[in-house]
């Protein structure tokens, strides 16, 4: 007789209270395997993928695509046991036992999560709506009776007794991305609970053996910026509509664009920002640039080298790499500059960190941009990649504008603002000139300086770019 198992959303991690559902992988009748994605979700910091540590027959899901849930709502019910289902499900990724994770069967512990082999990223699913299930004598194939399906599995792997204690589904997503076997860590946390950091360490020594298998990658392509017109179109019609008394249509505050909206929001009730700026021949730096990308290699791009003229004048004037805290009316000033920076994407603005900046070079910090980009893109960036900045770098250049008033990342202390470069007249040397010139713009926190110490940094970053040697003193 099957068993009915109720799986609930569990806690992600970074402190979040409800995630949306974004899309269902599994319906209703499907056949799960174990640590199988069911269903991927959004929270105000990432994407996740949530897999559910049971086997068998997904009975019944709660909440269409769309809904917001809290930590502990019933995602699903899964039947255990059913016939045939419970062989295909065990024939998933690992064979560990549908058994529940705790007493209260909520899912919270994840089990059964990774392998000793490659995983792909999504488990095949068969809907089944009769099952027929015939084996042979020994170890013969599994013939499954759904709309003329049959599915023959390879040798199952050992089962390994006893549930995985891993909690977060990011640690899991993290070592199923790099095919780190959990089974085989010992956890540092309470009650060998594995962390984060455990599956770090596995990684950072799987880089360490000398690879096998050849890695081969796409490439990138950048999606065109659409024109203006279908937003002009946009805006007549909504006029022809308000005039022919259609009622104004309402956008939730969730998710991405919820976090979003109340960190600007406390910024601006909290921080008593300032913002001064200065226009710099930016000439000699894009020569810079264009010299070393002659050089060979990966092209190094602008963003990565006003990084590293951040870093350095953050070293000159640390006042800026820290932030407030009222409670004990302290200034507290940061030891690492975790550099964020602004990515917009299709989910709206995002901000990964670079974690540990001012260690890096411009080379590393063009490579991180890269990799965080990408994953902003397509929605795979962690938690804790996008928290823990103290210090963000904002070029909204892109967008075609030359300035801005940024609003300050809280909790941090500053934001430089980068606008576009551009050709404009400009005295060089004595004499008149096109050069290449960009707007700079500091908003700091007057909290933790006056205005000399920020037109001190902001004066020393647009040094920099107009004479890209200045960095070289003091190194």
């Amino acid at each position: 007789m099957p068993q009915v198992y109720e799986f609930k959303l569990p806690d992600l991690g970074e402190g979040l209270t409800e995630a949306e559902i974004v899309r269902w992988l599994v319906a209703v009748g499907d056949v799960v395997a174990v640590d199988e994605p069911v269903v991927e979700v959004e929270t105000a910091k990432a994407m996740v993928e949530v897999p559910c540590p049971y086997g068998g027959v997904v009975t019944a899901r709660f909440g269409e695509e769309g809904t917001e849930l809290p930590v502990g709502a019933p995602l699903l019910t899964v039947a255990v046991g059913s016939p045939g289902a419970e062989d295909i499900a065990q024939a998933g990724p690992t064979a560990q036992s549908a058994e529940p994770a705790g007493d209260d069967a909520s899912g919270n512990v994840l089990v059964g999560y990774g392998t000793s082999g490659a995983v792909t990223a999504r488990r095949r699913r068969v809907r089944v709506s009769r099952v027929q299930v015939t084996e042979a004598a020994g170890a013969g194939p599994v013939a499954v009776a759904a709309a003329g399906v049959t599915v023959a599995p390879g040798p199952a792997p050992v089962p390994t007794p006893g549930p995985v204690p891993v909690i977060s589904p990011l640690v899991r997503r993290l070592a199923r991305a790099h095919e780190v076997d959990l089974r085989a860590l010992a956890g540092s946390g309470p009650d060998g609970l594995i962390l984060r950091s455990d599956v770090d360490r596995a990684i950072e020594a799987l880089l360490d053996e000398p690879a096998t298998v050849p890695v081969t990658s796409k490439p990138v392509t950048s999606k065109p910026v659409s024109s203006t017109a279908p937003v002009v179109a946009a805006v007549a019609l909504q006029g022809r509509e308000a005039a022919a008394g259609a009622e104004a249509s309402r956008v939730p505050l969730r998710g991405m664009r919820g976090a979003v909206a109340d960190k600007l929001a406390r910024s601006r009730r909290e921080i008593p920002d300032a913002t001064c700026w200065v226009d710099a021949d930016a000439t000699e730096l894009m020569a810079t640039r264009a010299a070393m990308n002659a050089a060979g290699g990966p092209k190094v791009s602008v963003l990565a080298l006003l990084a590293r003229i951040c870093t350095a004048a953050l070293a000159r004037f640390p006042e800026l790499n820290s932030t407030v805290d009222m409670a004990a009316r302290e200034i507290v000033r940061l030891p690492a500059v975790h550099l964020g920076f602004a990515a917009q994407t299709e989910r709206g603005l995002m901000v990964p960190v670079v974690r540990d900046a001012h260690g890096r070079s411009t080379e590393s910090l063009n490579e991180e941009f890269i990799r965080l980009t990408e994953a902003a893109r397509t929605g795979a960036l962690t938690p804790a990649e996008l928290t823990g900045g103290t210090f963000t770098l904002n070029n909204y250049g892109v967008f075609g504008v030359d300035g801005s008033t940024p609003i300050i990342n809280h909790p941090e202390a500053a934001m430089l603002g980068v606008g576009r470069i551009v050709a404009k007249p400009w005295v060089h040397e004595g004499e008149l000139a096109v050069r290449q010139v960009v707007q700079l713009s500091l908003t700091f926190d007057h909290r933790v300086c006056d205005g000399g110490t920020a037109g001190g940094f902001l004066r020393y970053v647009a040094d920099c770019v107009e004479r890209p040697a200045v960095l070289l003193r003091g190194v």
